[in-house]
Order: C-alpha cells, then structure tokens, then sequence
C-alpha cells in the first residue's frame, strides 16, 4: 500500500496542479460583455520575445495569451533592432511568428496569432507597427551589418533623410501586404523628451495617404491624451497595447488582480478577418489599468451592456426606492450622480466593482418612472472627458 502510495502520488500532484492552473487562468481571463452585433474581444497588438529585444521565448507569449483570453495576439518583433542577433541568429524575420504558431496548432489553444513587425526608427516616424502581414523581410531595409543602429540614431541630416525614406518604404511594403498600421507609443520620453505626442508633416502625410490606421493611446502604463487628441481628429483607431518585454505576471501581477493594457475590438466574429476588419472600423477601445478610452459611440455600448439595473422596488416600510446595479464586466466602475438623486447610504460618487452588484437606496423620489444619469469617472471619450449613463427606472405597482 506505501509503494502504490508513493507510485500515485506525483500524479495526483500532476492532476491538482493541472486544476489549479485551470482555474487561475480563468480566473485571470479578461472578460467583457458583447455588445448589440458584436463580440467583445480583447487584443493585443504589440509584444515582443527573445527574437528581438524581450525576454521570453515566443511559445510563452503565447500561454500568456491563452491564460489573459486574449482572442488574438500579434508577434510584432523590432526589424532593425536585434540586440540578441549575435546569440539567436535568425536572417528570416518572420521566425518568432512561425515558432509561435506552430505551438498554437499542437497545443490546439484558442487564442489566434497573426503575424506583425515592429519598423524601428528615429521620429520622424518613430516606431510604427504593422500587423496582419504575411512576411515581415518584405518590411525589411538592408542598409549594412552595422547600419541598423546608425539608422536608428541619425547623426547627421542625411542619415535622418535616409531613415525616413526607408521607414516610408517600409510602411508601403505593409500596407502592400494588406497590413494594419499604426503609430507606437508616440509620446515615448526617449522620442518626445516633454511626453507630449505631436503629429510631424511625415504622419500627416501617411494619414492622408491612408498609409496608417491607428496610434496607441495606451501602452504598457503609458496614456497619452494628446494621443487621443489626435486619433479623433485623424479618424485613427485608439490602440491599448502591453508592449510586452518581460513577464505578463511581473509586469502587470494578474495574480493580485491587475491585467495587460489590451485593446477591446467589437467584431462580428472570433476570427483574425472579423476583428482586422473591426480596427479598420475604428471599432476599438484601450482598456489600461481601470480606465476605458474609446470613441463615445464605441464606448456608450460597452458601458451600457456592462452595467444593468437588476432591481427596482419601492421599499414596503418606507418611501425609498431600492435599486440593484450589476457589473458584469472586469472593470470597477467609478459613477457620479448627475441626475439629483440622493441615496440613503452612499455619497454621490460611489464604485461598482467587477463582477459585483450595488444595492442602492433612493431617497425623496416619489415618481414611478424617472432617468438616473451617472458620470463614468474611469472612462475617456476625449481627453479630461468622462461619458454620461442613463438609466431608466420604472417602479412597479405594489
């Protein structure tokens, strides 16, 4: 009986820690609402391993991914800067990708991954990422062994001339390839020294010539309002992205409830076509921290169909009317009552947490059917602008 103890031991160890990473990484899933057409997809477009300058192999980019329930997620690897050449050698860029992929097909995982490439330059462009490409050497200008980094910190007018012509070249090649493009961390410190994200007459030009869909408002803890800015007056797509170098669990503790900046794209379906097609749209929300950034016409649904009144009741030993508001979404949300109405209990501001239910009490309403109007205080339709949620009440007869 000890011998058989001993032989079944480390397999009953095997099934419960099998469990038990089950459930962690459900319970680490990021999870929204769909909304009216749509489904609520979390992705990510922007993430590096050990084939550029991260610090992971690509096969745990991709259990990370799988564990976030991520529904698609872009192996975008710097071209020009390959600080580990020497140690991983790798003259096709498209390498990361296929050793990402292959592991997706045998482990059968849900999460799909497309193909992406970091074009990394000086501003002008700045760092720009293609995604949805079908070969990233295509994207690629040879200009030496030891040119990449000259190119990549211009000292002299004529190298910038270059490094702009290459980047443009490179941005035409991705968008050959039926690519969706956008501008990376544009208010980056080592770019902008002040932070602040400014359009040069080289962005202005890809704009118009339809070269570049989307800017990433938030990456990693970085929110850019400037950003924003320009992405609504631009009809750019609003990116949130990890800019994944290291662990997902160091950096952003899904352990003690934190979770990667994603963008949220509302698409038709759960495939690579559906949600390129919804980025296109502009159909996108940067969910970073507990904010949500979006266009008010994206937003609005998501909001709505995150947040439901579950209860209404006029209270039998008094005049108060008792409400329920469901969350149903991961994120907290933080409301201010613009409406007038007061409760007996909570102040005028109060958080709904993730997944929870707050009971309310109003007070000194006697009307049967009347609007409730919150200020969503974690969420940005414009830079310093929080959209307004409206709620119906209707009491039944008692």
């Amino acid at each position: 009986m000890k011998n058989l103890l001993a032989t079944w031991t480390p397999v009953l160890c095997l099934v419960v820690l099998a469990a038990t990473t089950s459930v962690a990484a459900q319970e680490r899933a990021i999870e929204f609402p769909d909304v009216d057409g749509y489904r609520t997809l979390a992705v990510d477009l922007h993430t590096h391993s050990v084939f550029s300058d991260g610090m992971v192999w690509p096969i745990i980019r991709m259990q990370e991914s799988e564990r976030d329930g991520l529904a698609l997620m872009a192996v975008t690897e710097h071209l020009e800067y390959q600080p580990r050449r020497e140690d991983i050698p790798h003259p096709d860029r498209n390498r990361a990708y296929v050793v990402a992929s292959e592991y997706v097909a045998e482990a059968e995982l849900e999460v799909i991954v497309v193909n992406g490439a970091e074009i990394t330059r000086s501003m002008p462009p700045g760092h720009v990422n293609a995604v949805f490409i079908t070969d990233a050497n295509a994207l690629l200008v040879e200009i030496g062994e030891t040119g990449y980094m000259t190119r990549l910190r211009p000292s002299t007018p004529e190298e910038q001339s270059a490094s702009e012509r290459e980047a443009q070249q490179a941005i035409e090649s991705a968008n050959e390839q039926n690519a969706f493009v956008f501008w990376n961390h544009p208010n980056w410190p080592r770019q902008r020294p002040d932070g602040v994200a400014r359009l040069t007459d080289m962005h202005r030009g890809l704009i118009a010539d339809g070269l570049l869909h989307g800017i990433e408002v938030a990456n990693g803890d970085f929110y850019s309002a400037e950003a924003l800015e320009i992405a609504l007056e631009n009809d750019l797509a609003i990116l949130g992205v990890s800019d994944i170098h290291g662990l997902i669990d160091w950096d952003y503790t899904p352990h003690a409830g934190g979770h990667r900046t994603v963008t949220l794209a509302f698409a038709e379906e759960r495939s690579a076509e559906s949600i390129k097609e919804a980025l296109h749209a502009n159909r996108t929300v940067a969910w970073m921290a507990n904010w949500l950034i979006g266009r008010e016409d994206v937003l609005m649904p998501l909001i709505e169909a995150s947040l439901l009144l579950t209860k209404v009741e006029r209270s039998q030993d008094d005049e108060l009317i008792d409400i329920r508001l469901a969350n149903v979404s991961d994120a907290a949300f933080d409301l201010r009552v613009t409406s007038g109405h007061r409760f007996n209990g909570p102040p005028s501001t109060m958080r709904v947490e993730p997944h929870s239910d707050l009971d309310l009490a109003i007070s000194g309403e006697a009307r049967s059917s009347f609007e409730m109007a919150f200020e969503v205080l974690n969420a940005f339709v414009a830079p310093e602008t929080h959209p307004t949620l409206t709620l119906a009440v209707e009491v039944p007869s008692q």
